[in-house]
């Protein structure tokens, strides 16, 4: 696509793209990233897509990088500009219940009622959900969702209907197209979480197992990997309690009845996820299909997306 392409597209997708950023309470500096990242990156999915066959467009990036909003942000766009039917669902909406997370804890091991890591999440479930919305036949598909306020998965009545085929299927996540872990690098705590909650390593073990197990088979669905890289853990923090207090400003309910953490509380939860965040930033650019890199500022560096 060339300039004059771009410059046509982007007139006349912006009323929309400004509507979307106000409808979801983004910043409007956003819309300057509009020419700059955003039509770029949809006109390369748009080059990954082969016809007659469906996408399935993995989307990685630390707490806080802001998955969900590039995703909410490529599917306006790849409606819009491309005529594409585009359906996705985060990895967090596949969370287990927690019933059932009280149950691992139970059985092997404490910090497992804390979501987060792999092996607090239904495979069974998210497999079954991409492979229905890739179904080329086309039906009516179920998309999960769990309430991070109240800690559990929403009733399947509340969860949202999607009239298939897809053409492009947007899944987002944390750890999503993440992989084990050495053994051998498990045997040093990386935080004071794994040193005195798992001195002997068997949550961190039981969590690099089922990267090697359950999650590959999940991964193994992925066409292309996509990895939103942060600069280091300290932005991790610091923008996942901006996401913490958005959710706090955002909901109905008691503060009795949610599940909001304070700044002791969110250093806890992170701890949980800092050993396979730190994998991921070390290895996955390397084998990622595309990295967009983020400085402090929580902007996109300079973009170059090649055919």
């Amino acid at each position: 696509m060339n300039p004059q392409q771009y410059t046509e597209l982007a007139c006349r997708i912006r009323p929309a793209f400004s509507a979307k950023l106000r409808e979801e309470n983004l910043p409007a500096a956003l819309e300057e990233a509009l020419c700059r990242v955003y039509l770029p990156l949809a006109h390369w999915i748009h080059g990954q897509k082969l016809p007659g066959k469906p996408l399935l467009l993995g989307v990685n990036g630390a707490q806080g990088s802001g998955k969900s909003t590039l995703c909410a942000l490529m599917r306006l766009i790849l409606t819009d500009a491309y005529d594409y039917r585009v359906a996705g669902f985060s990895i967090d909406d596949i969370y287990l219940g927690r019933a059932e997370r009280q149950r691992l804890s139970r059985e092997i091991h404490p910090l497992l009622a804390t979501r987060g890591v792999p092996g607090t999440h239904d495979i069974a479930l998210g497999l079954h959900t991409l492979q229905a919305l890739l179904d080329p036949v086309g039906r009516r598909v179920a998309i999960p969702a769990f309430d991070k306020g109240l800690d559990d998965r929403r009733p399947q009545q509340q969860w949202t209907l999607f009239a298939g085929p897809a053409d492009i299927v947007l899944f987002e996540g944390w750890c999503v197209g993440a992989t084990a872990q050495p053994e051998a690098e498990l045997a040093k705590p990386v935080n004071d979480l794994e040193r005195e909650e798992d001195p002997g390593g068997i949550w961190r073990t039981h969590v690099n197992r089922q990267l090697q197990g359950p999650y590959s088979k999940l991964f193994a669905l992925i066409d292309r990997l996509l990895m939103l890289k942060v600069p280091d853990m300290e932005c991790v923090y610091a923008w996942r309690s901006l996401q913490e207090q958005k959710l706090a400003a955002n909901t109905s309910l008691s503060s009795s009845k949610l599940h909001i953490m304070d700044a002791k509380g969110l250093k806890r939860f992170i701890m949980h996820y800092e050993r396979l965040t730190r994998h991921m930033l070390a290895e996955m650019p390397a084998r990622a299909d595309l990295t967009l890199f983020l400085n402090h500022n929580h902007q996109f560096t300079p973009l170059s997306i090649h055919p």
